[in-house]
């Protein structure tokens, strides 16, 4: 709690001291009540907030917000902008911490959650980008579940907050970037669809307006470089096409407010031509709350109301900074520029009042909608949640259960997966990460339940030796390759467990190649040569990595990428080995061969190709050349087919004959979104999935569209995807929903989003076609 000086001392004395005491005495009697909080607001035996209006529950919240705002003086305002909101004890208001992160699961990363005595840790589960790769929306929603549990219970013992800046939605635009790990990946489908639920799952499906936790879609916009070749975050001015905007740059946060409902949104550190996006009232005021209709409130990237000043001199005066950030949108600021700054701004007239008044308005309603203003929290929705709740183990099942389903087995060679323990007694594990714990967590994670490395984990199913061949993943020498090599010669089979961890990708460390690092590769070759048995590749990363090399070394019979697996990766990893579990994920992401990177500089933005340059355009849905692995791949140990059953052929597009279109020419080979009834055009395709196979497996069904030749088309564009687990053996049908001003539509170089007329052909894994023609219908609609 801090400190708090004025007319109020004496009192805010004895209340402290009276708070100590009860602190005090349920510490010692933790065995009775663990972790009980020491305050809250709206307390109802405190005489002297108990009939103000803010704090009568029954009322509309609107109403509370309103009255609480009113009651603050301008002073008391300014300090609730920043994240680190300090306490009103004249109205009962506590010190809280706004800045806590829940990215895959909840995390210490920010000041607000804090493990220890009761809470000694969390469930961790994979890393963003393998959670990806499941393709399983159900998934998604449940994991945020789970954590939104844990993170309850930690608020209610006091060691965590109610307000976590997660998922990170960034598009994996390019392959260097550090935070790759973090994000659903390169395709804006699949990143919308993942942000919806995962917002969902942390946020609750509680009554009205009721929030379980308030997440927050981060970085928008445009926002996927750190520190490369001299260019940081800080500094950058990313040049972006309105069209790459409106078709992928903004596609999650778009989904985030609008089908997740979030309750908030970051605005990232860079510029977005030439303006800093949180001072910029275009992509906040007009889009986010404008446009999208936010239900929340905007919070900037720490420190960058600070960093629009300071590094990119944006502003003459620090006063302007923080004028036009709050007059832009800007609601809560983390970090403590405004708080510093605003009372300035206000002296010299740059902002009002009443533009402050907005912004606590949208932070103090979120605050409201999750119970803080409602008294006892023990008393409130999941008030009963406890450390008993916290690593239990339906939660650490969900964790295994999403790694297995995230795990992606590039290549398998003559079936050499999965092993028989029977037959493989004796496996050489070797490798920098084969008994690695944090690097299986990857970054923004807690502290975890516990470990099972991957040498823990194959050693379940096998006698193992073990060479750690490499000192750590940087590799410089090779004073250990002969142990290692010596290992594998000894052993039935061999894993390798390769690839990378925070020392190479991470938050503000861009890579400046996607080799393997240092000599890896020629410990891999080294070891394959030496094996008697066959040899796997397991690799942890959260960025793609260019292997070819071990694609096509015959010696090497299978290939795994992990990503970064979670706190028991190890025993997922050996599952999959094993064949306990069958391989089911799928690439979010695109792995290139190292010379595409040198015609793609990362501070150039376009997605398409362009000729003239020779540049080769970026993502799956515009680069045409050769790949390692394309988005989308991943094997499995059985065979599975599809049929497209049912599905329509013909589809007309109405068009609204309204006073607006009487005198316009109506194009025939597009028809403008918001021109039509968005509402009617969702297309049901039936499938036919069949597990041809000898082994159960669980398969995802990745549905692609081309839409017609023209200059606006992507190359080919995911629509919809769906999970299924199917016995040897068996079939099943499955519906995917396509919502055609979403999915089929293409954007204009001005940002307009159009449908095109035409043939479009769907496809699955490149064996099902099926064509659709779109055609223009004019006639009356309802809008």
């Amino acid at each position: 709690m801090a400190n708090y000086r004025g007319k109020n001392d004496n009192f805010f004395n004895k209340t402290l001291s009276f708070f100590l005491a009860i602190f005090l005495f349920c510490t010692s009697f933790r065995a009775i009540k663990v972790g009980a909080r020491q305050s809250f607001a709206c307390d109802p035996q405190n005489k002297l907030t108990n009939e103000l209006t803010f704090c009568k529950t029954t009322l509309p919240i609107d109403v509370r917000v309103k009255d609480l705002v009113g009651r603050l003086t301008l002073e008391e305002k300014i300090k609730l902008l920043v994240n680190t909101a300090t306490e009103v004890p004249r109205l009962g208001i506590q010190a809280s911490e706004w800045w806590s992160e829940a990215l895959h699961g909840v995390a210490n990363t920010g000041p607000g959650t804090k493990f220890g005595g009761a809470f000694p840790g969390a469930t961790s589960f994979p890393q963003v980008i393998t959670t990806a790769a499941s393709f399983n929306e159900s998934l998604w929603q449940e994991i945020g579940r789970v954590v939104s549990d844990e993170a309850r219970a930690m608020y209610n013992g006091g060691q965590a907050g109610l307000t976590y800046w997660s998922p990170n939605v960034n598009i994996l635009r390019d392959p260097r970037w550090g935070r790759s790990q973090e994000t659903p990946g390169e395709d804006p489908i699949l990143s919308g669809k993942y942000a919806a639920n995962y917002v969902k799952g942390l946020q609750g499906n509680g009554e009205g307006n009721r929030l379980k936790v308030a997440a927050c879609c981060k970085h928008y916009t445009a926002y996927d470089l750190d520190n490369w070749n001299g260019v940081d975050r800080y500094h950058y001015n990313a040049k972006v096409s309105q069209q790459d905007l409106e078709e992928t740059y903004n596609v999650p946060f778009k989904s985030c407010v609008l089908e997740g409902n979030v309750a908030s949104v970051m605005c990232s550190y860079n510029q977005v031509n030439g303006i800093p996006t949180c001072a910029n009232p275009n992509i906040l005021k007009d889009i986010i709350r404008g446009q999208w209709n936010l239900n929340g409130y905007i919070v900037s990237d720490c420190d960058s109301v600070g960093v629009l000043y300071d590094s990119q001199h944006y502003t003459k005066t620090r006063e302007e900074a923080a004028a036009i950030t709050i007059k832009a949108g800007l609601d809560l600021d983390c970090g403590p520029f405004l708080k510093d700054h605003t009372q300035g701004a206000v002296n010299r007239s740059l902002v009002s009042e009443i533009d402050i008044n907005n912004a606590l308005t949208n932070t103090i309603k979120v605050q409201m909608r999750l119970g803080m203003f409602d008294g006892e929290p023990s008393s409130q929705p999941f008030g009963k949640l406890g450390p008993n709740d916290v690593c239990s183990p339906a939660h650490q099942q969900l964790a295994i259960d999403a790694a297995h389903q995230g795990i992606v087995l590039l290549k398998n060679r003559g079936r050499t997966l999965p092993f028989s323990a029977k037959r493989y007694k004796t496996i050489a594990i070797i490798g920098p990460n084969s008994n690695v714990t944090d690097t299986m967590i990857g970054n923004y994670a807690g502290i975890p339940c516990g470990y099972t490395t991957p040498l823990q984990g194959i050693g379940k199913y096998s006698k193992t030796i073990y060479q750690q061949g490499c000192s750590d993943v940087s590799c410089y020498d090779n004073e250990h390759f002969r142990d290692a090599e010596a290992a594998a010669r000894e052993g039935d089979a061999t894993v390798l467990v390769m690839g990378l961890d925070q020392s190479i990708e991470a938050e503000s460390r861009d890579r400046f190649d996607i080799l393997l690092p240092g000599r890896q590769q020629e410990l891999i070759s080294r070891v394959a040569t030496a094996s008697k048995g066959p040899i796997i590749l397991v690799l942890m990363s959260g960025g793609p990595i260019d292997i070819s090399f071990a694609k096509s070394n015959p010696r090497i019979g299978a290939i795994l990428w992990a990503g970064y697996p979670r706190q028991a990766g190890g025993a997922a990893i050996a599952d999959i080995l094993f064949g306990t579990k069958n391989p089911g994920g799928k690439l979010p992401m695109t792995w290139y061969p190292q010379k595409y990177l040198a015609k793609v500089p990362m501070t150039i933005m376009d997605l398409r190709p362009n000729k003239k340059t020779g540049y080769p355009g970026r993502t799956y849905r515009f680069y045409k050349g050769p790949v390692v692995y394309p988005f989308g791949h991943g094997l499995s140990y059985t065979k599975f087919s599809h049929r497209v059953v049912k599905a329509p052929t013909l589809v007309s597009v109405p068009i609204f004959n309204s006073r607006g279109l009487k005198n316009s020419k109506i194009s025939r080979n597009h028809v403008r979104v918001s021109h039509t009834n968005c509402n009617s055009l969702v297309l049901g395709v039936h499938i036919d999935v069949e597990n041809t196979g000898l082994v159960d497996g669980t398969h995802t069904i990745l549905l692609y569209s081309i839409p017609p030749t023209g200059k606006l088309a992507t190359q080919k564009q995911l629509v919809g995807f769906r999970k299924v687990h199917l016995a040897a053996g068996s079939r099943q049908q499955v519906r995917v929903d396509i919502h055609v001003c979403k999915h089929l539509s293409v954007v204009d170089q001005f940002g307009v989003r159009k449908i095109p007329m035409g043939q479009h052909t769907l496809y699955i894994d490149d064996d099902v076609n099926y064509s659709i023609s779109f055609q223009p219908k004019l006639g009356e609609l309802k809008s």
